[in-house]
């Protein structure tokens, strides 16, 4: 008697598309983090070359640039770091301390009850933050990789006025691994200097019950960790000084194996603070193992 034929498993869903329609091979972890520190030691290096007026050693630097897939594959690799399956939302940090500080009765399910917040550097709009019913968010990217996300450098960007600051100011500013990103030490400065312009205290329309005015308004600042416990120019306490000086008290923070993340209430310029305080590059720790990186406030 013929054998009865077993009847054939169905095939994946994933192994009857055509090859276009497959998923694209993420990068390893490993590969992810040496594109990444690629792109940073390039923009370095270009800023370096243009600072000291090597115009040709810098469009060399920027082909090379280029030629490894430019700011494109560095998003890609960010956004990769930043995926659920390598546990790299750093706005899950951010919405664990929000929680923590703030009621969501107060602070979620309405338009007007909710936080105003602006995510500078945006690679996603399905993070924690889009999640949680407590942020109504404006993001924004030097290139966009979503029509949720505005193409918009945040120092062009003008500054609201008091007349508005109440409608286009916003609640908490979102600097997640972006002050790294900038390749220039003063021009990290001016970033950070530039933050409080768009935040709005509970006088200028901000929210204004006792809970909020504890945390707002606020600064979220993600940075890699080395920046500040491998820094040859910068340590937390110089950071803590730096901030303080521009007008900030620090109410939570955070050091991972990776990143340090810092949750900054903005008090603005009262007694004893004053902006022109100046932090120029110094010295605080030697070795050869160290890295650069600083930031230098100019006035």
């Amino acid at each position: 008697m013929a054998a009865k034929k077993r009847p054939r498993k169905p095939l994946l869903l994933s192994h009857t598309r055509p090859a276009s329609a497959k998923k694209k091979a993420s990068l390893s972890s490993k590969a992810t983090r040496s594109l990444i520190r690629k792109h940073h030691t390039l923009q370095k290096q270009i800023q370096s070359a243009l600072l000291n007026g090597d115009d040709a050693s810098a469009e060399s630097l920027r082909a090379e640039l280029a030629a490894s897939g430019g700011l494109q594959k560095y998003q890609e690799a960010s956004m990769q770091g930043q995926s659920s399956e390598r546990g790299g939302d750093s706005s899950k940090v951010l919405m664990g301390w929000i929680s923590e500080l703030l009621s969501k009765e107060k602070h979620g399910g309405t338009e007007h009850g909710r936080l105003r917040m602006l995510e500078v550097g945006a690679l996603k709009v399905d993070n924690a933050c889009s999640r949680s019913g407590m942020l109504d968010t404006t993001r924004i990217d030097l290139h966009s990789q979503h029509p949720d996300i505005q193409t918009q450098d945040f120092m062009d960007i003008p500054k609201p006025s008091p007349e508005t600051i109440s409608r286009d100011g916003f609640d908490i500013v979102s600097l997640s691994l972006v002050v790294n990103y900038v390749g220039d030490a003063v021009a990290r400065g001016e970033m950070l200097k530039r933050v409080s312009s768009f935040l709005r205290s509970d006088k200028q329309g901000g929210v204004g019950d006792d809970e909020a005015q504890t945390v707002l308004p606020a600064l979220f600042l993600a940075l890699p960790a080395p920046c500040v416990t491998n820094s040859r120019y910068m340590d937390e306490e110089r950071l803590e000084c730096i901030m303080i000086s521009l007008g900030y008290v620090k109410n939570r923070r955070k050091l991972g194996k990776k990143l340090v993340y810092y949750l900054w209430r903005y008090e603005g310029m009262g007694v004893g603070k004053t902006q022109t305080v100046g932090f120029k590059k110094q010295e605080i720790r030697s070795g050869a193992s160290r890295n650069n990186f600083t930031i230098v406030l100019q006035y």
